[in-house]
């Protein structure tokens, strides 16, 4: 049984990662928790909550959301045929939400975050949004970004973006091999060089052992010189039909030029495909 936390602000695009996951998860068993944060501080921003009201309860804060709540998981009962294999819970807190979503991950031994993101933000003008930036970096649990103009395609072709500069252990593949047996899916690697420099003694021996740890799957490994990581991915996402890019957090080079790069016209993958990072 897997367990499941999906954040969730009510908005279309939070529903539209809910979409994405009971589709991605239809033949597993799973426990979704529907979560949703509320804070005083912001509801007196957005002028819910007056300033000289700031006394009021918690307990009186979250009602309005436990109601959202329910009405969340009446409108996926009403949009999704009865699933036997899912289980939905609502959960609402008050706290900041990386605080909140690090208890949950805790207290519900959660596999996987899964959260939407409307892509570009105005203030910082990164491709994926503070929020889902914030969880993603600062909560050690796998997390899954959709963003806005994702929807749903079995995942076949898996990118695998790497420097090859560090092992990655088998516990944290793991999500890759349970997405690859379940779709019968390809796991591409690929390594992106600006100037065709051979890999050192390290690079190679992080590569050979990916490849003996896929050995039974379908994977393959490509190599890309470019000088702008961002423009290498893209192409390789048009050219392979990608719908699934898998990173590791700790692959700092890559992970901050690959999602948090500032935005171009030419760069849509951050729009159009899921992110599976792994911690």
């Amino acid at each position: 049984m897997k367990n499941i936390l999906i954040p969730t602000d009510f908005s279309e695009n939070s529903w539209n990662a809910i979409e994405y996951a009971l589709h991605f998860f239809s033949k597993s068993s799973c426990n979704f928790y529907l979560l949703h944060v509320t804070t005083k501080h912001n509801l007196v921003e957005s002028g819910i909550l007056p300033i000289h009201n700031q006394d009021i309860s918690i307990e009186t804060l979250t009602l309005p959301s436990k109601k959202c709540l329910q009405d969340i998981i009446k409108r996926i009962y009403e949009s999704f045929p009865k699933n036997p294999l899912h289980r939905f819970f609502a959960v609402s807190d008050s706290n900041y939400l990386i605080h909140s979503i690090r208890e949950q991950v805790a207290q519900k031994k959660i596999h996987l975050i899964v959260m939407g993101t409307k892509g570009t933000t105005d203030l910082k003008k990164l491709p994926i949004g503070s929020n889902a930036g914030n969880v993603i970096t600062k909560v050690k649990c796998a997390t899954m970004v959709i963003p806005e103009n994702a929807k749903y395609k079995a995942p076949k072709e898996i990118a695998f973006p790497t420097d090859f500069s560090i092992f990655y252990r088998p516990e944290i593949l793991q999500p890759i091999i349970d997405i690859v047996e379940t779709n019968n899916a390809s796991v591409n690697v690929l390594h992106v060089n600006r100037n065709g420099v051979e890999l050192n003694d390290d690079q190679q021996k992080n590569k050979d052992y990916l490849d003996d740890y896929f050995t039974n799957h379908n994977h393959s490994f490509h190599f890309l010189t470019n000088t702008h990581l961002e423009d290498a991915v893209q192409q390789f996402v048009d050219d392979r039909s990608i719908n699934l890019i898998t990173m590791l957090a700790k692959n700092l080079n890559y992970f901050q030029k690959i999602l948090f790069h500032p935005t171009s016209n030419e760069i849509s993958y951050y729009k159009n495909v899921p992110f599976l990072i792994l911690h």
